[in-house]
């Protein structure tokens, strides 16, 4: 019976080292390189001109950066709600600086073309419009535009405009001395903020959740939440580290959080659903449990090294 035992437990044990082995090999992501018309941005004056660069010394106060994926539809939302912050904060602070970084992830649309159309309309020269020559996902066209990033504070939202952009200042009065404000869209019953969802996307949030916190990321109610604000200091020592390129970057965001002991706060926010996501609940589902599995399995087992 004992051997039976063994050999059982020797079996699972091998067939788990297999299993991981080829999810290390097949699900591990490769980022690729910058291309170099990547390196600049177009402006109202429709002239490319050379991107910043997160190591240089910070020269505005914010830095909004909006991944951006066949968008032409929902983006002018989005901007409008920036826009009408902006105003109101300029109203406070005239002197207030910042830049807004649309990445275009190599839409098949006009999303670039919206995107300079409406900075035009209003007059807008802090808005950058990126082009991706091919699609990296959001993870890595957000990680591409906080690495060039000026701002003293760093926030990527999602261009739907799903979050009411204005809960930015909550972000704010958090990220002091090196930290990370995450947007949360838990716990509203308690805070007085809205939340809108499906009852389908919250069962997934719940579920994501759950295998989230077995995998090592712990404390977290609201990983997934596109609206998160990082101090100049706490961006520079999560970004550079990136590997994930798709959905599941913000977990690989707040596991370099946590080995480097950077604190992260989750403040609540107002979100409603906004039709148009180019997520698939299926496939995508599944494909960011493996590639999570995968990015747990690169760090435990030290294939991934953390940068200084």
């Amino acid at each position: 019976m004992l051997e039976l035992l063994v050999s059982a437990f020797a079996g699972i044990a091998a067939l788990v080292v297999v299993c991981s082995g080829l999810v290390i090999r097949f699900k591990s992501p490769q980022p690729r390189m910058r291309e170099e018309s990547e390196n600049f941005y177009l402006g109202i004056d429709d002239r490319r001109q050379r991107l910043g660069d997160l190591n240089d010394d910070a020269s505005v106060d914010l830095s909004i950066v909006v991944p951006a994926y066949n968008e032409e539809a929902r983006l002018p939302v989005l901007l409008e709600d920036i826009r009408k912050y902006i105003n109101s904060r300029r109203q406070q602070e005239p002197h207030f600086k910042y830049e807004l970084l649309v990445m275009d992830d190599g839409s098949k649309d006009k999303t670039l073309t919206v995107a300079i159309e409406y900075a035009k309309k209003h007059k807008i020269r802090e808005l950058k419009a990126v082009r991706h020559i091919r699609n990296r996902g959001k993870g890595g066209a957000v990680t591409q535009g906080v690495m060039c990033s000026l701002g003293r504070y760093i926030l990527f939202c999602d261009a739907d405009g799903a979050t009411q952009f204005s809960d930015i200042d909550k972000l704010l009065s958090k990220a002091e001395h090196g930290a990370i404000a995450i947007g949360s869209r838990s716990n509203q019953a308690l805070t007085g903020t809205v939340v809108e969802r499906s009852h389908i996307r919250a069962f997934l949030q719940w579920g994501f959740h759950t295998y989230v916190t077995m995998l090592g990321v712990h404390g977290i109610r609201d990983t997934q939440c596109g609206f998160k604000l990082f101090s100049r200091a706490a961006a520079r020592r999560v970004f550079p580290n990136m590997h994930v390129e798709r959905f599941i970057f913000d977990v690989e965001i707040l596991l370099l959080a946590k080995y480097q002991n950077i604190p992260v706060v989750e403040v609540p926010v107002n979100w409603h659903e906004v039709a148009g996501s180019k997520m698939s609940i299926v496939r995508d589902s599944i494909q960011m449990a493996l590639d999570l599995l995968a990015v747990r399995l690169n760090y435990l087992l030290g294939n991934w090294k953390i940068k200084d």
